[in-house]
């Protein structure tokens, strides 16, 4: 039950992601049109301290119109190895430097449509570096709880599915 990609072309692009239509050739040998976003990797990462509380932002999506407890986020630059974008995300969102990065897990958001790959970090210590240089992304940068991730999340708290997973790992790894 495999679809096969017999070509793309693309139809729009920016510095963020592609726009391409790709022929489909379905499992019954029918083909269709479909649109493909093809994105460049995303790095996200967070700190646990020592009193288990997990550094989060609280930020507004303007697509979704939603509120919501995200990680520090963003795109690889090219050339950028992945752990080090999270790092440097993590201290231009937050002022926080993570120390040394533990892989969380990589998501596909939405493989139906996008080949994105988000890639999530940890680290068991930060230090403060100073005001964040992207305070724009963010209301506000807190430590949270640990404990309470996985009823911020029932509560519709961490929207974002990747952001939920991740927390829901990190949550599993360091409290069981």
């Amino acid at each position: 039950m495999q679809w096969t990609n017999l070509s793309e072309r693309n139809v729009y692009q920016n510095p963020w992601f592609r726009v391409n239509l790709a022929d489909v050739r379905l499992p019954d040998g029918s083909r269709l049109d479909h649109f493909v976003i093809r994105q460049r990797p995303v790095a996200a990462a967070t700190a646990v301290n020592e009193a288990n509380e997990v550094l989060l932002l609280w930020r507004h999506r303007f697509i979704t119109d939603s509120w919501g407890w995200e990680l520090a986020a963003g795109v690889v630059e090219d050339g950028e190895d992945i752990a080090a974008a999270a790092a440097r995300e993590m201290e231009e969102e937050t002022g926080w430097r993570p120390g040394a990065l533990h892989p969380l897990l990589t998501v596909e958001p939405s493989n139906g449509l996008t080949d994105a790959r988000h890639h999530l970090y940890w680290s068991e210590d930060a230090h403060w570096t100073g005001q964040p240089q992207d305070a724009f992304e963010s209301s506000r940068r807190e430590w949270i709880p640990l404990k309470v991730v996985p009823d911020m999340i029932a509560r519709g708290e961490v929207p974002a599915a990747n952001m939920a997973a991740a927390l829901l790992m990190l949550h599993h790894l360091r409290l069981g």
